[in-house]
């Protein structure tokens, strides 16, 4: 199995700053991309960020500028730092990785729990 555990939601201030963390773990042969994606109430989830193993990094542009994805490929970790938060960046923040799990060939989507961050006006 393929677990990831995000950590680093919380309450800020408008204009503040937050650092998520996701950690993936298990049956892991490789990690291609790595991404972050948000659930507003009331809206779809919503792709925020993404980084493929090489470090390509791609990102919405409703956080472009602000946010930025980052990868530790050996401990298989990514991240996302956020600044200069709006409260329309409020939201559940979960976390993507597409596995190559042990002893398989094939390529699957994994999300983790889902991290909270509120950002107050």
């Amino acid at each position: 199995q393929v677990q990831l555990v995000e950590s680093g939601g919380g309450l800020v201030q408008a204009g503040g700053s937050l650092r998520l963390s996701c950690a993936a773990s298990g049956s892991i042969f490789n990690i291609r991309s790595m991404g972050w994606y948000r659930l507003t109430p009331g809206k779809q989830r919503e792709f925020a960020a993404q980084m493929s193993s090489g470090g390509t990094t791609n990102y919405a542009d409703s956080v472009k500028g602000r946010f930025t994805i980052s990868r530790d490929n050996a401990n298989n970790t990514v991240y996302l730092q956020m600044n200069s938060l709006k409260p329309e960046d409020t939201a559940v923040y979960y976390c993507n990785a597409e596995v190559r799990r042990i002893p398989t060939v094939n390529w699957a989507n994994y999300w983790g729990q889902g991290t909270q961050v509120t950002v107050s006006s």
